[in-house]
């Protein structure tokens, strides 16, 4: 069995002086501190000045009047855009973390393998339709496809049978989803 040795070591030293040199700091900016910081009980609206708020949103040149249903919708898109981004990204996050596990056969992998590449096919695809659905002339549109049905949700101030035809077409041509699955609803 070996002793411990007792020397002390140039890492043992290198960190001594660095935990010296932090709390060094510390007591100088609690020492050079304004009273407000080391007291806030005592300090008046008048020394604070005028609070921050952090964290929130500030229109500037627009007036109130300006924001509209349109805003209503524009965020209904971004925030489903983030939704589905969020849920993509925990199923990413869910297959790599079973693929890792070190407890997998050779053909759970595989199966593991396929059913990422069918997730990033199925984002390739969501993506190509809401390009194409767009440059049909549509404001915006958000597209969500699982490999059996597709849903496809379209800014726009009516819908007609063309139009809707149209947007049937490029869903058809971009996924393996059968006609009867697939879903068109309108945001105005």
């Amino acid at each position: 069995m070996k002793k411990p040795s007792m020397i002390i070591g140039k890492k043992q030293i290198i960190m001594s002086c660095l935990t010296l040199m932090l709390g060094a700091a510390v007591y100088i900016n609690y020492v050079t501190a304004p009273d407000t910081v080391k007291n806030p009980d005592t300090a008046s609206v008048a020394e604070m000045g005028e609070t921050e708020k952090y964290g929130e949103t500030e229109f500037v040149n627009a007036d109130i009047t300006d924001i509209t249903a349109d805003n209503t919708s524009a965020d209904y898109f971004a925030q489903a855009r983030l939704d589905r981004m969020n849920n993509r990204d925990e199923a990413v996050q869910t297959l790599q973390t079973i693929m890792g596990g070190g407890d997998l056969t050779e053909d759970e992998m595989v199966v593991n393998a396929i059913d990422a590449v069918e997730v990033s096919k199925l984002i390739e695809s969501e993506g190509t339709i809401e390009s194409l659905v767009k440059a049909q002339g549509f404001e915006d549109c958000v597209a969500y496809l699982d490999g059996e049905t597709a849903k496809v949700v379209i800014k726009t101030e009516g819908l007609d049978k063309a139009q809707a035809a149209s947007v049937k077409d490029i869903i058809l041509s971009e996924s393996n989803v059968a006609a009867e699955n697939i879903r068109i609803f309108e945001v105005k």
